[in-house]
């Protein structure tokens, strides 16, 4: 129901200057990195092309009914609900610019992918309603929220009426009939669309995230921003004719065979059962690790109370993974060493539980930027090479600028300055849609150039 805010993406200028060597005196520096005064066309992504999952329809039906039947709190919710017959979505006036392009191509997915009977509208009483507004009076009412979705209103004056009651109360509903999803206008293009997927997905569907989950949006870990091949498929299996609201999870379990069978036929073939639960405490440690609102030294406890946890309990998936990333990000300016090996252990789980996916990417540009300091550059191309396909696939402009950033200085560091140009455009015309405005964009610029030792 909730995007919540986590710490931004690492200061690399501020985090590895320690790692980046001096250069010689005699030596004459490359000069610092200069943002063109008027910066390129912003970069934006066509429809994605998703892979179908490749777990078990075993594994997805217990993903499904713990998605469904649960909400992110914990509490147990003992009915599905689901909105009945079309679904009309109405975007309030003030938007930002980009918002309307980016509904267009997700309402669009999820009539072809999804098989939703779902279309744009004007009217008042629109199942779902999106209304903007700075992101400041959002959080003035709800703190700890980047985004969120709540039921039975259509604008932000109902939503503070009802807030005393138990009207936003998403496990009393029998049936969805009217929803409101609120979103920051003055974010990124970006982060607006990342706003749209995960809180309409949450609309129309499940309520709950699982960190279990590699290849999904419902996920706190927020790599995944845009709907995946496995988000799709349970949306279309939620509104699947056998199932309906109302319905208990014993029910919708006894339906979940047949459907996934028809929906993907390719999953009866694939042997697994299904995943182990996350416990409500390694939750915690994780979202005092990333959250806003403690010290350094609280959030690397934090980080490393996580990770011993999720080595107790033997996991070998993602949340091990993520727990050695978390400890990675909050160590970069505290413990380099520390850092490196965290990120280096988060790669080799990444890379087996989804190969080449966009967890790899993120950790291979925060390495990129370590052998980029300490003057690896050819080891910071191979790593930027290797991630780009990723960044792209999922359509995170802001990982793929940065990687271009780096990728830029490290071209300049081996003579390649026309090379270097070329790539440092594109990554401004992506940052643009990744980081939003253009001091933004500087400002990441400069971070990303002051960690080569040839500036």
């Amino acid at each position: 129901m909730f995007r919540f805010l986590t710490l931004s993406a690492p200061l690399f200028a501020l985090a590895l200057s320690a790692c980046a060597p001096t250069a010689a005196t005699d030596v004459p520096a490359r000069g610092a990195a200069a943002t063109p005064a008027n910066l390129p066309a912003m970069n934006t992504f066509g429809s994605p092309r998703v892979a179908s999952p490749s777990r078990s329809n075993t594994s997805i039906a217990a993903d499904f009914l713990d998605l469904t039947f649960q909400m992110e709190s914990g509490r147990v919710i003992d009915r599905m609900s689901r909105f009945e017959g079309p679904i009309t979505v109405a975007v309030t006036s003030g938007a930002p610019a980009s918002l309307n392009a980016d509904l267009d191509q997700l309402l669009s997915r999820l009539r072809t992918e999804a098989g939703i009977d779902i279309s744009r509208s004007s009217s008042a009483t629109a199942s779902i309603t999106i209304e903007t507004m700075p992101r400041a009076r959002m959080q003035r009412v709800v703190p700890q929220a980047a985004c969120f979705v709540v039921p039975r209103v259509s604008s932000w004056s109902e939503f503070r009426r009802a807030r005393s009651g138990r009207t936003l109360d998403w496990t009393t509903l029998d049936t969805r009939e009217r929803v409101a999803v609120f979103i920051p206008s003055d974010v990124s293009p970006q982060e607006v669309r990342d706003c749209l997927h995960e809180e309409i997905a949450q609309a129309l569907g499940p309520l709950n995230d699982l960190y279990r989950l590699s290849d999904s949006v419902f996920n706190d870990d927020n790599f995944n921003a845009v709907l995946t091949g496995f988000d799709m498929l349970v949306l279309r299996t939620y509104y699947d004719g056998a199932l309906r609201s109302g319905m208990t999870r014993g029910q919708v379990s006894a339906a979940l065979p047949g459907i996934l069978a028809r929906h993907n036929p390719r999953g009866g073939s694939v042997a697994g059962g299904q995943g182990s639960e996350t416990p409500r405490a390694w939750i915690t440690a994780i979202e005092a690790a990333l959250g806003p609102g403690s010290s350094d030294e609280a959030r690397i406890t934090a980080a490393e109370r996580a990770l011993r946890m999720a080595q107790q309990r033997q996991w070998t998936d993602t949340r091990l993974a993520f727990s050695y990333f978390a400890l990675g990000r909050l160590t970069l300016s505290r413990d380099v060493e520390t850092s490196i090996q965290a990120f280096q252990s988060a790669s080799t789980i990444f890379e087996r539980v989804a190969p080449r996916g966009i967890q790899s990417a993120h950790v291979d540009m925060q390495l990129a930027a370590f052998a980029l300091s300490a003057g690896r550059t050819t080891e910071a191309l191979r790593l930027t090479e290797r991630a780009m396909p990723a960044a792209t696939q999922a359509q995170n402009a802001s990982l793929l600028s940065t990687l271009l950033m780096i990728r830029a200085e490290a071209l300049d560091d081996t003579g390649r300055a026309s090379e270097a140009r070329s790539v440092r455009l594109d990554s401004l015309a992506w940052g643009r849609y990744g980081f939003g405005s253009n001091a933004a964009v500087s400002a990441r610029l400069t971070e990303v150039a002051a960690l080569s030792p040839g500036r």
